[in-house]
C-alpha cells in the first residue's frame, strides 16, 4: 500500500516535528526561567561564608543569628574565601558599580571605592551619605562588604543606593578581590 516515497514522507514529516519542538523549548527556555537557577557544573556549590572561611558537610548542622540551628543542606559546600576571588573577573563585574562609583578618589553619585576595604562606613569626607548609612558605623571588612553587596537595602535598610545587589557569591567575591587591588 505504501511506496517508499509515502514512508519518506512521514519520516520527514515526523522528524521535523520533532526538531521544531525541540529548538521552540530551547528558544523558550532562553527567553523564560522559572525557578532556582539549575547547577549544571556537576562539582559543589559556592557560597559566600559569613565568617573568613564556613564549609559545611550533608546534614550538618549549622548555628545561625539568634543561637538557631538549621540543617545544612543536602549538597555538600564549598567553601569560598572573602577576597581570594578572580580580580580580573572582578573588574568586569565592577562594570555594574561604574555609573555610580568611582576608582580614582573623586566620588559620582555614590562615593568613591578605591581605599574601602577596612575604611569606616560613611567615612569620606566630601560625600553626602544618608542618616541610615551615617548610622550604621562599623568597618567596610571582607565579611561586611559581602553582606552589603548581597543586598544593599536589606544590610542598610534606609540607604540612598538603589542597587539591587549581587546575587552570586562568586561574583561578590571577585568584587572584593577587584576592590581590594584598590586598597593601599
Amino acid at each position: 500500500m505504501f511506496n517508499t516515497m509515502t514512508l519518506t514522507k512521514l519520516a520527514g514529516a515526523l522528524l521535523g516535528a520533532l526538531l521544531f519542538f525541540l529548538l521552540m523549548s530551547w528558544a523558550s527556555s532562553a527567553l523564560y526561567h522559572v525557578g532556582e537557577a539549575e547547577d549544571h557544573s556537576g562539582g559543589e556549590h559556592e557560597v559566600a561564608a559569613a565568617g573568613p572561611t564556613m564549609s559545611a558537610a550533608p546534614g550538618d548542622l549549622l548555628a545561625t543569628e539568634g543561637g538557631a540551628t538549621a540543617e545544612a543542606e543536602t549538597e555538600s559546600v564549598e567553601t569560598v574565601v572573602l577576597g581570594d576571588g578572580d580580580a580580573g573577573k572582578g573588574a568586569k563585574v565592577f562594570g555594574k558599580c561604574k555609573a555610580c562609583h568611582k576608582l580614582d578618589g573623586k566620588n559620582g553619585v555614590g562615593p568613591h571605592l578605591d581605599g574601602v576595604i577596612n575604611r569606616p562606613v560613611a567615612s569620606v569626607a566630601d560625600f553626602s551619605y544618608s542618616d541610615a548609612m551615617k548610622s550604621h558605623g562599623g568597618e567596610w571588612t571582607l565579611e561586611a562588604l559581602n553582606e552589603y553587596l548581597t543586598n544593599p537595602k536589606e544590610y542598610v535598610p534606609g540607604n540612598k543606593m538603589s542597587f539591587a545587589g549581587l546575587k552570586k557569591a562568586e561574583d561578590r567575591n571577585d568584587v572584593i578581590a577587584y576592590l581590594q587591588e584598590h586598597t593601599q
